[in-house]
C-alpha cells in the first residue's frame, strides 16, 4: 500500500507516539508485542501498553486488555477485571464489547448473572448490525429470558444474522423450523439451515442434522451420513454426538 512493507519501522513510529502518550499507539504496540511482530513475543509488555492506553480510554486497548484477563495472557486469568475493561468499551459504544459483556452477564462470568443486563448490551450490539449480538438477543426474546418473551422478534433477529452468515443463528432457526416455533413448521428447511451452519463448522448444527440424518426427519434416513455428522461434532467435544454415537455402537 503505496511503498514497501517496514514492520520494524512500523514498530519504531508506534514506540515513538507511545513515548509521546499517544493511547492508540499504545495499543498498536501492545499488539505488536502480544503476536510477536516486529518484536519479540512479550505477552506481559503487551499487558502493560493495552492498560496505559486503556486507562487513556481508548477502546480498542480496553477489549484487548479485556481479553488478556479473560484469558490469562501475559496477566493473571481475572473474569472481573474482563469485565471491568469489556463493559467500559461497551459503554463507550463498542459493538463487540456490547456483545462480549453480554456473554458475561448472561453466564455470571466476572459479575453477578444478570440477564436483563445481559438483554439491554446484546440489544446495543444488535442495533449496531454485530451478528453475534442478533443471535443471542433473538434466543432471550425466543425463552423470554430477561425480558418479556417476543418470539417473532427472536426469529427476526435469526434471519438477520443468517443474512450475515452466522452459522449458530442458521442452527437457531433450523430449530425453529423444525419445531414451529414463530415459523410454519417445516422440517425441510430446519435440515437445509442445518447442514449450511454445519458445513461451517458449528458443533450443534453437525449434530442436529446428524440426528435429522438417523430419524428422517426432514430428510431420507442415512444412517452412514448421520455417523459422519456425529464425528464431526464429536471432535469438536460436543456431549449429546458422543452419547449418539455410542448408542449407535459406532465410535467417535
Amino acid at each position: 500500500m503505496g511503498g514497501e512493507k517496514d514492520v520494524a519501522g512500523g514498530v519504531r513510529l508506534y514506540r515513538q507516539a507511545a513515548d509521546k502518550g499517544h493511547a492508540l499507539a499504545m495499543n498498536n504496540l501492545g499488539w505488536s508485542y502480544e503476536i510477536g511482530e516486529g518484536v519479540e513475543k512479550d505477552l506481559a509488555k503487551a499487558v502493560s501498553y493495552y492498560k496505559t492506553a486503556a486507562e487513556k480510554g481508548n477502546r480498542r486497548a480496553q477489549i484487548n486488555l479485556a481479553s488478556c484477563y479473560a484469558n490469562g495472557k501475559g496477566t493473571v486469568r481475572d473474569l472481573a477485571m474482563a469485565a471491568k475493561y469489556y463493559r467500559t468499551a461497551a459503554d463507550q459504544g463498542s459493538d463487540a464489547a456490547q456483545y462480549n459483556i453480554g456473554v458475561y452477564y448472561e453466564n455470571g462470568y466476572g459479575v453477578e448473572k444478570d440477564l436483563a443486563a445481559a438483554r439491554k448490551y446484546y440489544t446495543l450490539s444488535a442495533e449496531q448490525g454485530n451478528a453475534d449480538g442478533m443471535c443471542n438477543l433473538g434466543y432471550l426474546r425466543i425463552h423470554g429470558k430477561g425480558g418479556e418473551k417476543d418470539v417473532a422478534g427472536g426469529v427476526r433477529l435469526y434471519r438477520q444474522a443468517v443474512e450475515k452468515g452466522h452459522a449458530l443463528a442458521m442452527n437457531n432457526l433450523g430449530w425453529c423450523y423444525e419445531n414451529g416455533e414463530g415459523v410454519a413448521k417445516d422440517t425441510a428447511e430446519a435440515c437445509r439451515l442445518y447442514t449450511k451452519a454445519a458445513e461451517k463448522g458449528n458443533n450443534r448444527a453437525q449434530y442436529n442434522i446428524g440426528r435429522c440424518l438417523q430419524k428422517g426427519i426432514g430428510v431420507k434416513a442415512n444412517r452412514a451420513a448421520a455417523v459422519g455428522w456425529y464425528r464431526k461434532a464429536a471432535a469438536q467435544g460436543f456431549e449429546p454426538a458422543k452419547k449418539a454415537l455410542s448408542e449407535l455402537g459406532e465410535k467417535p
